[in-house]
């Protein structure tokens, strides 16, 4: 019975040390994605030469991926109330960033969708971001293997969160197909 009682206080002490270890792996995660967020803001400087703000080029990289949404839809990708992002996709309009298109089903809610305008704007946007993101790279001395690896990573814990909550990326057609050559 001895014996019995000091594998039960080994394996709880055991199982106390592995909570704790959990805990401090989880404490150093968080610190290190507020870290990564605060660093890949950064790196794209203070905004000089990017026309958009960073609501009109998150919602914008959401347009261009799929059908064109609706304000409701685009509140649930985003967790935001609709009121949030209807002055958010208003703006985007008065400048001709987005358009207003009908239903193709018929419904009475109005979709939006990206201009040519739009696209242009976010590409040279993405283009000052994808710079920000190589001088990070190249600072950091990550080889391109290097760089996947950490990539196929955060596409997959992208893709775990996404699952998570029930909101993908895109509507019904799936994840827009990334840059690791994964769905």
């Amino acid at each position: 019975m001895k014996e019995t009682e000091g594998a039960q206080e080994s394996k709880g002490a055991q199982g106390s040390q592995e909570s704790s270890e959990q805990e401090r792996r989880l404490g150093d995660l968080e610190r290190e994605l507020t870290l990564l967020s605060r660093h890949f803001i950064a790196s794209r400087g203070p905004r000089i030469g990017q026309s958009l703000d960073r609501s009109a080029y998150v919602l914008l990289t959401r347009l261009e991926t799929g059908e064109p949404l609706t304000l409701k839809e685009l509140a649930h990708t985003f967790q935001a109330d609709v009121s949030t992002i209807h002055r958010q996709v208003n703006a985007m309009l008065r400048h001709g960033l987005v358009e207003r298109v009908g239903d193709p089903a018929g419904g009475v809610a109005r979709r939006f969708r990206p201009t040519p305008l739009g696209l242009e704007r976010l590409e040279a946007d993405r283009a000052i971001s994808r710079a920000g993101a190589a001088r990070l790279i190249a600072a950091a001395g990550w080889s391109g293997e290097r760089t996947q690896q950490f990539l196929t990573l955060l596409v997959e814990f992208n893709h775990g969160i996404e699952e998570l909550e029930g909101l993908a990326w895109v509507g019904a057609g799936g994840r827009a197909k990334d840059s690791s050559g994964t769905k």
